[in-house]
């Protein structure tokens, strides 16, 4: 069984799978129950000058049958009294020794940061992860991701924060900039052991159409929050690739972004993460999904081969280049397996529409679209009606691809709802 320990810039965890700063983490009883449940670290719920929240504050994008496909936050740091997070953050680490405790920071001046760095050292936190990134209420105080987006007053509080510890910094950077290579670098100038991205994104999740009220709604009001789950790993995975893939960076990262299951997880990985942080997942389905994650990953690296986890981090980065660096001369085209084709003419809409016009449904009109050449015809297909006969004696339309024509665009393959779409290596 491979190993899944970690060493994250020298905070170490029995695996990879942690709990990102939000409510998940805002109590010492969430964080010992996702321990004793098997979550090798946890982030606690940002922390600075106490907070005064709203009360409706989440709000969800929901995709055909599937909810919460993406979720909207406007919560601020922590609303409970230091004294109070200090009290229960000392006995987690006091129970759970061998797994991670990372304290998340959102403070205004250097003397504050001096003072809290102090007082979390004290309790026997294993690190600090600088929260620079949150996309609402914060950043309108200067604060959030008003500081991710400056540059040079990432690189000032990051040294500060480095003068006045040794324990491990991670710098969480915000995606609501063009170019996420640049906060990181700036972090790396003030020292910062690690990164840690993505945060949420900025955004107003929708509108109620009967009363043109936004969600959620607060009093007759609305205003943007943060989004996250599973609608924004595209965005994260791409962020933490190109900082994995950037020569000045070299630190490790600590992904986040949508992670629900293993196989998310080990995207992120095999691009370059070294521990995951979960927040929707676990507060969409609760804390015990992390016996599938775990199980699942082992069992993957089992398969590939490999005894830690640790080979897994970011073998993936150098297949990830820029556009300008592919293989132009690669070609693919689309092949429809008739005896699985249910005849639904989706990938003929699709191609037609919003395609190149390489999928027929008649010779006579292939031929009008491209001429006499060679249309590429299933030769099981009747070559005027294109209808396939079935071991049962009836027949179903089944659309043709022009293999000339073809551009190998994917999209007929992508949509089609059988998977009798298959893309061919020419």
């Amino acid at each position: 069984m491979a190993d899944l320990a970690i060493d994250m810039c020298g905070i170490k965890s029995p695996n990879p799978f942690w709990l990102a700063s939000a409510p998940p983490t805002n109590t010492g009883l969430q964080v010992m129950r996702a321990f004793e449940a098997g979550w090798g670290g946890a982030v606690w719920k940002t922390i600075g000058e106490q907070a005064t929240n709203v009360y409706s504050r989440f709000g969800a994008v929901d995709y055909q049958r599937r909810k919460m496909m993406g979720l909207n936050n406007i919560e601020l740091v922590s609303d409970r009294p230091l004294e109070t997070n200090l009290k229960e953050m000392r006995e987690v680490k006091k129970r759970y020794p061998e797994h991670a405790l990372v304290a998340s920071l959102m403070l205004n001046d250097k003397e504050q940061w001096r003072e809290y760095i102090a007082r979390f050292v004290d309790i026997g936190v294993d690190g600090f992860e600088l929260n620079f990134s949150c996309p609402h209420g914060m950043c309108e105080r200067g604060m959030g991701s008003a500081v991710g987006q400056e540059p040079q007053v990432i690189t000032e509080i990051v040294s500060w924060v480095k003068s006045f510890t040794t324990l491990p910094v991670l710098t969480k950077l915000t995606p609501n900039v063009t170019d996420i290579c640049e906060p990181a670098h700036a972090a790396l100038a003030g020292g910062t052991d690690g990164l840690a991205l993505i945060n949420t994104i900025k955004s107003i999740v929708g509108l109620d159409l009967e009363t043109l009220q936004g969600r959620p709604n607060i009093g007759g009001k609305f205003s943007n929050g943060g989004y996250c789950g599973p609608a924004v790993k595209p965005i994260a995975l791409f962020m933490v690739a190109a900082l994995a893939r950037d020569e000045k960076v070299g630190v490790p990262i600590s992904g986040i972004g949508g992670i629900s299951n293993w196989e998310d997880a080990a995207e992120f990985i095999a691009l370059g993460s070294t521990s995951v942080q979960v927040c929707t997942a676990v507060m969409h389905h609760g804390f015990g999904i992390i016996d599938g994650m775990l199980s699942g990953l082992s069992d993957y690296l089992d398969r590939q081969g490999m005894q830690s986890v640790q080979e897994l981090v970011g073998v993936a980065v150098p297949k990830f280049v820029n556009w300008g660096d592919l293989d132009l001369d690669y070609r693919v085209i689309a092949d429809i397996n008739p005896e699985t084709c249910i005849g639904c003419q989706k990938c003929y809409t699709a191609c037609l529409d919003g395609g190149h016009q390489c999928i027929h449904t008649t010779k006579g009109e292939c031929q009008a679209y491209h001429g006499e050449n060679d249309h590429g015809m299933h030769p099981r297909l009747d070559v005027e009606t294109t209808q396939h006969k079935k071991p049962d004696g009836s027949k179903k339309h089944v659309p043709f691809v022009n293999k000339d024509e073809c551009i190998g665009c994917n999209l007929c393959s992508l949509i089609c709802p059988t998977g009798s779409i298959e893309m061919v290596e020419i």
